[in-house]
Formats: C-alpha cells, structure tokens, sequence
C-alpha cells in the first residue's frame, strides 16, 4: 500500500512544498550560476529510472564549459568553479531535481540515478535498484555517499529496494539533512568528483 499509493503521493506534496519554499534560494542560485557559467546554469543529462525508463534530471550546473585550445573540455577540476564548489557542498545542486519528483520520474528517496551506460555492467543482483525510482537521497546516500565504493553502494542500494517502508524513507530524509549540515561524503577522497562505474572486478 505504502509503496504504490502513499509514497507517490507523499513525494509529490513534499517536493511540490519543498520546491515552494527554496524557490528564493532557487532563484538566487541559478542567477549566480548563469554569471559564473557565462550561460545555462542548469545541467541537464538523460539518467535510468524505474525499469531503467530513461529521462532528463536537472541539476544546477557546477562546471563550465571551457575548453583548451585544441577544442577539447578542460578537466573536472579545472571546470568546477569556486561557486559550484560551495553549490555540491551544501548540496544546492539537487534542488532543481525537485521538479523530477514533481513530474513522477524521481522519488524523495531511492537509489541515486546513475549513467546509462553503466546498464550493461551490472550483474543480476544490481540490477534490482532499477525495480523502483530513483531518488534525491538514499540508503547509500547516508551511509558513505561518494566515500564508499560503487560494490558498497549497489548493495546498499538493493538492501534499500527489498527493504522500503514509510519508517525506513522517513529515516533516511532525516538523516539526510544531518549529512548536508555537515556536509559528510560529497567526494572521494582526493576526487574533485566520483569515480567512473567500470563494471564488477575479475
């Protein structure tokens, strides 16, 4: 009942009121952005959801688009500006994800949505996380995020689909928060941003 009636429900009345209420911050932010970025502050990028059904997340984008003189982007690092910077760490970047959740193809919690070319390297038991939608936290999300590995965090992920309940969202929401207050496991460390998804180790 919960999984299929109430946590829709719940997660399109929260985002839709959350979304109200960072609009300021929203506003701000993508002002800001569309200044440091010289251009679009949003970045936009196709991402699997629910039965691996791809569609476009939205987050604010935190890197520019230079490039060196031979036409090609710079690296990650050099491309983070100082502003996306303090945008990842207070995790700001996720607000415009809330329009995801409004729309149905995101929920408040779940796996993180990952690349579409990562589909192909997952084994059959990771292949579970796509049995419901993605969301804007999860259970990886609050026990290591990107300071864990991608093995750590698949298994969490499935731990999370076979597992979910009203207790447990609720739970991982609040926890959330105490994660971005104090700003635990945005990176890797030594990694301006996470590492690439390269299948399971032989």
């Amino acid at each position: 009942m919960y999984r299929c009636l109430f946590k829709p429900l719940f997660d399109f009345i929260f985002a839709l009121l959350a979304f109200i209420v960072l609009f300021p911050i929203f506003l701000v932010v993508s002002i800001i952005l569309t200044i440091v970025n010289r251009g679009n502050p949003f970045f936009l990028q196709l991402r699997p959801g629910k039965n691996e059904k791809i569609f476009s997340i939205i987050k604010f984008k935190t890197m520019t688009d230079f490039k060196d003189s031979s036409g090609v982007l710079l690296s990650d690092e050099v491309r983070l500006t100082k502003f996306g910077k303090i945008v990842r760490k207070t995790s700001l970047d996720e607000i415009p994800q809330l329009l995801n959740v409004i729309k149905g193809e995101m929920s408040l919690v779940g796996p993180r949505p990952l690349l579409p070319e990562y589909l192909p390297l997952y084994n059959s038991t990771q292949k579970k996380r796509h049995s419901v939608k993605p969301g804007l936290t999860g259970w990886a999300q609050v026990n290591g995020r990107n300071a864990i590995s991608w093995e750590k965090k698949f298994a969490l992920d499935v731990w999370y689909v076979e597992h979910q309940s009203f207790f447990i969202d609720l739970k991982i929401l609040f926890i959330t928060l105490k994660k971005v207050i104090l700003s635990h496991g945005i990176y890797q460390e030594g990694e301006a941003v996470v590492q690439v998804f390269k299948g399971e180790k032989l």
